[in-house]
């Protein structure tokens, strides 16, 4: 089994943006424990801060892994254009967020993607990723 995560912006500042939001952890360390604990699956991780190149990264692998765990930060609340990647894609794609997004401001309560997706996690911290893999292995 092949899973693409796809982080969005400022998610390669986990570990020291808003540590009492997003923890103390930053990702490279969640996902050595991630890879750790399922040895048995290809996890493969790619970061951007910019749209398109989330969009390139959806679309270069869309058709060739099992399933993508999509936290697309900020995008999530605007990007139509990510909306439309993961509708032309065949591979289901779970979003995933760190924190609870109905407990923040309102504008992150809606998800312009959400609707394309298999499903949405948020919530549980990192393990929000973990749940989304567990989510690929129990379909």
């Amino acid at each position: 089994m092949k899973i693409q995560i796809i982080n969005g912006p400022n998610i390669n500042l986990l570990g020291k943006r808003e540590p009492s939001v997003y923890g103390s952890v930053s990702f490279e360390d969640y996902l050595t424990e991630l890879r750790g604990t399922y040895k048995g699956i290809e996890i493969r991780y790619d970061q951007s801060n910019s749209e398109g190149c989330i969009i390139d990264k959806i679309q270069e692998v869309g058709f060739d892994v099992d399933g993508i765990v999509l936290n697309a930060g900020a995008y999530t609340h605007t990007s139509i254009a990510i909306q439309d990647a993961i509708r032309a894609v065949s591979a289901p794609v779970i979003e995933v967020h760190i924190s609870n997004v109905h407990a923040r401001e309102s504008f992150r309560q809606v998800s312009m993607i959400a609707s394309a997706c298999k499903g949405v996690i948020c919530g549980f911290g990192l393990d929000s990723y973990r749940l989304a893999v567990e989510a690929f292995l129990n379909k």
